[in-house]
């Protein structure tokens, strides 16, 4: 690091905090990572109207801007660079593809996946065929535009890395491997919290009976959700007692699986919870830590992930996991959690029905996830991407 010149070094944090899910997951740990790592250098922290309060610097060095523009959009593509411009920075960090074309200062970019290539589908989209068809032509050529024209390129797992090296035909010394962690966010008062509020009571809140199945993520077509839904079919006509719990925040594609729950009889609105399939809506951390804790299991059938985290975070809380043994998830999970092919239901099913009933199994995965989590850590992944900012800015 240059400990002489000081550098002005801009974040696009506009999905900070719990309203970017997974993204601002990332997006609050780099950002609250590398300011407290760092304060020798300013940094200059766009947020959007939603966030802006929640981020509070702690220190002169920091500064926040009000970008109030939605990501995805043409007006992104136009007031986000006047904004750049104008705090005169020495370097950007996006923490995701949406850069602005036209970015006036040099650039990092994250890019966490590549689903809206290999994905391409109006079943991931409230648009209509044209539109998105439109859409997903801009997206492409937004994405293909940052990953050329950034100084280097974050991937947040190997299997991502390669992909992105493959698709855009990129030097692979342009794009760096740093893992993302697994999050903490609560955990220091999750026990004192727990003492005060039984279990039972926060299950009770949530209309949730035991055993159960655990999801917790986004709703998005290539979760396979619905897929999901079908095996449990299987296993609660087994097991009538067994509950699916598919924890995430409401939004359009969670009202279409609730629709699909409620086709097989699953789910009602009218029943308040006491239904096979239940839709707790966002849980705050510390009540999600409940959940994952007197889960059976947590059950990941995803088609297609960039890093994975939400089977960490699972392992992180003493919940085993049976994971899609597609692209990244083997790299990042290792022999912590039991695999199934997302496409196939009768191996899912058997898969899931072995770590409900075999106690052996269970104990082992929890011992094995509980040694995983360790490899993934937030701190180490702000100083890697700090270290990746000062290799660029010192060299010029």
């Amino acid at each position: 690091m240059n400990t002489h010149k000081q550098y002005r070094i801009g974040i696009d944090a506009r999905f900070y905090g719990p309203l970017g899910k997974g993204l601002g997951r990332y997006t609050q740990e780099i950002v609250d990572g590398v300011i407290s790592l760092d304060p020798h250098n300013e940094y200059v922290v766009f947020l959007s109207k939603e966030n802006f309060d929640e981020f509070v610097p702690l220190t002169a060095k920091v500064h926040k801007v009000l970008a109030d523009v939605r990501w995805y959009t043409i007006a992104e593509q136009f007031i986000m660079p006047r904004l750049i411009k104008a705090e005169k920075l020495d370097m950007m960090h996006f923490p995701h593809f949406n850069v602005p074309v036209f970015c006036p200062v040099p650039y990092v970019v994250t890019i966490h996946d590549l689903i809206l290539t290999k994905f391409p589908t109006t079943r991931a989209s409230t648009l209509g065929p044209l539109l998105y068809y439109l859409k997903n032509l801009g997206y492409r050529f937004v994405i293909n535009r940052a990953v050329r024209r950034a100084r280097r390129v974050i991937a947040v797992s190997d299997y991502t890395r390669d992909d992105i090296i493959r698709q855009f035909a990129l030097p692979p010394e342009k794009v760096i491997m740093i893992y993302e962690g697994v999050s903490t966010l609560g955990r220091a008062v999750d026990s004192a919290f727990a003492a005060k509020l039984k279990a039972e009571e926060i299950l009770s809140d949530y209309c949730i009976l035991e055993p159960y199945i655990l999801y917790v993520g986004n709703a998005y077509p290539h979760k396979n959700l619905e897929s999901l839904i079908r095996v449990f079919i299987r296993l609660y006509k087994k097991n009538p007692t067994l509950k699916l719990v598919l924890v995430g925040r409401e939004d359009y594609f969670y009202s279409r699986i609730k629709e699909y729950a409620a086709a097989q009889g699953l789910w009602s609105a009218e029943a308040h919870g006491n239904t096979p399939v239940i839709f707790p809506g966002y849980v705050p951390d510390r009540e999600l830590e409940i959940l994952y804790v007197r889960a059976s299991a947590y059950v990941f059938p995803s088609k297609y992930e960039g890093f994975g985290l939400p089977p960490l975070e699972a392992m992180a809380r003493s919940c085993p996991v049976a994971s899609s043994n597609a692209t990244c998830l083997p790299e990042i999970l290792g022999e912590a959690a039991v695999y199934f092919d997302p496409s196939n239901e009768d191996e899912m099913t058997l898969v899931i029905e072995r770590l409900l009933t075999d106690e052996d199994l269970r104990y082992s995965l929890l011992r094995k996830g509980r040694e995983r989590v360790k490899l993934y850590d937030w701190v180490d992944a702000a100083q890697r991407t700090l270290n990746l900012y000062f290799s660029i800015l010192d060299n010029g």
